[in-house]
């Protein structure tokens, strides 16, 4: 089952649904986008065309946000990004799927998140590691960078040849990325953006505390904790039940 919120579809599954789906990906010879929307990019896809069609578009849309939760009245599952990606870890360390690891723009802070997902998960292939190159956002929504850079990037990762792609580039940025380049990494069959879930495996990041998670307070602890983040935590809960709201009316309307 699914569900859309401002225009974006969110699917409605149990975390041992999404899990059993992932499963199935690794084995059924395509290749899967999976992104995990939050509040953040539901108000960024209602602005961006081709981002709200690159999340329409993916394989699995789980989601990754409280507000997406509480304003759905209840009916979706919700999984953090961080949490599904240490969930895919361990099933790659299960059946021998091989990971790379992509952005987060540190070597430092990659190379960390890798040593840490080994140590918590002793058999786990991770064949690749980079930071990411520079990637800028254009006027009309597409992202650009360093065709040489990329494909320097591209082939790297080519002769890793990982199972499993995760790209911290950011949202918006990973997702169009991972879109406009997956076609070229034949032995990948999972690609997911994950934001900034290198950032919280390494240590760099602390994450909010479980009962602050699970009470849907985490943007009032990034707001303490990183307060250069107010714009991008006004879109993620102002902005973001304003257009919910206006979606709302606009839906009561059309009702004869």
């Amino acid at each position: 089952m699914n569900f859309r919120m401002i225009g974006v579809r969110i699917d409605n599954l149990a975390k041992i649904e999404v899990l059993e789906r992932i499963k199935g990906f690794f084995v059924d010879g395509a290749q899967h986008i999976i992104c995990t929307p939050n509040p953040e990019m539901l108000v960024a896809a209602r602005k961006d065309e081709f981002f709200a069609e690159i999340l329409n578009d993916s394989d699995l849309n789980v989601c990754d946000g409280k507000g997406i939760q509480l304003l759905s009245r209840g009916r979706v599952h919700r999984i953090p990004g961080v949490d599904l990606m240490q969930e895919i870890c361990m099933m790659a360390e299960e059946n021998d799927k091989k990971i790379y690891l992509l952005g987060s723009g540190d070597s430092d802070v990659v190379k960390k998140c890798a040593e840490n997902l080994q140590r918590q998960h002793s058999r786990l292939q991770v064949v690749g590691l980079h930071p990411g190159i520079r990637i800028t956002s254009l006027d009309d929504k597409q992202i650009a960078y360093s065709e040489t850079e990329n494909d320097a990037l591209l082939e790297r990762i080519i002769m890793a040849a990982p199972d499993i792609l995760f790209v911290a580039f950011g949202h918006e940025k990973q997702e169009k990325w991972i879109y406009e380049n997956l076609k070229h990494l034949p032995s990948v069959k999972v690609a997911m953006g994950v934001g900034g879930a290198f950032d919280f495996i390494s240590g760099k990041t602390k994450r909010a505390p479980q009962l602050i998670q699970r009470v849907g307070m985490e943007w009032l602890w990034r707001l303490i904790h990183q307060p250069w983040r107010v714009k991008r935590i006004w879109n993620a809960t102002a902005l973001f039940l304003w257009y919910v709201l206006l979606d709302r009316k606009q839906d009561l309307k059309k009702t004869p």
